[in-house]
């Protein structure tokens, strides 16, 4: 059987050192479009080392550790990578992640669900340096083909936006090289930079990181309903619902709450179609 449940989750979590600093920081923020205009006070937040905060979605190519891939080698899981989406993501922050750092990287398969026709495995880091934990992470794998192994279905994260009109709506534009600077923070999946391979996946040009979108969206957010304030974020959550092409442009509609900040990501050119649904920022 592809799919061993119980060996997967009684596995002993997959331990790892990982290291950064402002280089690679500041590489994630330019692959996110960070720095326009260069000279802007709120974008030298991102890209000048002596004004540097550290977006939070950077936890999710820290130290190029892509703990995602890592996972799937794990014991009782033997999948097809050409089968596997990347269903969802979330990010719980412990405390701001410094500027530079070293850390210890724990990973693990927390949880596997039968969705029948497919399989979902989640995959949990949690990452901790010498004063304490860092993150904890949850990558939501989707394994075409893999389902009827006898697992739970398990839960439902669809949620329903307010029926009023959003309080902001922001427009991102992706630049055409966005994807191929974006990957130079760890994911090298051909998908996003060879238009060859991209036909073999059915597209027709490459399309953007979903952890790009992400990434993108959070920075949205954070500059506009937190004022710029890196620190307010908690925890990000997001279900990734479509693609995006570089070159295109994200609408990201934001709905204040107390303590959060509902959003909805998609594409402008192609009448509005989902990219991210779901999608949570909750914040101090």
């Amino acid at each position: 059987m592809p799919i061993d449940a119980a060996r997967a989750l009684a596995a002993d979590p997959r331990q790892g050192s990982i290291a950064w600093d402002h280089k690679d920081i500041q590489l994630y923020h330019l692959g996110l479009g960070a720095g326009i205009p260069a000279t802007d006070p709120d974008e030298l937040r991102y890209t000048l080392e002596s004004k540097l905060h550290v977006l939070p979605s950077f936890a999710t190519v820290a130290g190029a550790g892509m703990a995602m891939m890592g996972g799937l080698a794990a014991p009782g899981i033997e999948v097809n990578l050409a089968h596997v989406l990347h269903g969802g993501q979330s990010i719980e922050l412990h405390r701001p992640i410094p500027v530079k750092g070293s850390a210890t990287s724990s990973a693990k398969v927390a949880a596997l669900y039968d969705k029948g026709k497919a399989a979902v495995i989640v995959l949990r880091t949690e990452v901790a340096d010498a004063d304490g934990p860092l993150w904890t992470s949850d990558a939501q794998i989707f394994v075409r083909g893999e389902g009827g192994f006898g697992g739970e279905r398990g839960p439902s994260v669809t949620s329903e936006l307010p029926e009023r009109a959003p309080d902001r709506v922001e427009e991102r534009h992706i630049r055409e090289e966005q994807a191929l600077l974006y990957r130079l923070s760890g994911d090298w999946n051909p998908l996003h930079a060879d238009p060859e391979f991209a036909k073999l996946a059915g597209f027709d040009r490459p399309i953007l990181h979903g952890l790009c979108s992400y990434g993108m969206t959070l920075k949205a957010v954070v500059d506009t309903a937190l004022g710029g304030d890196v620190s307010r974020v908690r925890a990000y959550r997001t279900r990734f619902a479509g693609i995006v092409f570089p070159g295109e442009t994200l609408r990201i509609r934001m709905w204040q709450e107390p303590g959060r900040v509902r959003v909805s990501v998609t594409a402008v050119e192609r009448d509005d179609a989902p990219v991210l649904a779901d999608t949570v920022v909750e914040h101090a």
